[in-house]
């Protein structure tokens, strides 16, 4: 498995689909998680770009996502 530089996430109410592509833009990985395991999922990876898609809590979501603090909480 390469090395992830960006990761797209799909938000949803329950479950999220995420996305990770290399450097080139091949396909990493793909994955559906729940909302419980989307913090720790991103926690677990190294450094990169994370796209969220725009709608009404992605700036919560991006928040949660940046602060270290809230990544496991």
């Amino acid at each position: 498995m390469g090395e992830v530089s960006i990761i797209g996430l799909e938000l949803a109410k329950n479950e999220f689909q995420a996305h990770g592509a290399g450097a080139d833009g091949s396909v990493i990985f793909r994955r559906k998680l729940s909302r419980a395991q989307l913090l720790k999922f991103v926690a677990a990876q190294a450094p990169c770009v994370v796209a969220v898609e725009g709608c009404a809590s992605a700036h919560d979501w991006g928040r949660a996502i940046g602060d270290p603090a809230t990544r496991c909480g």
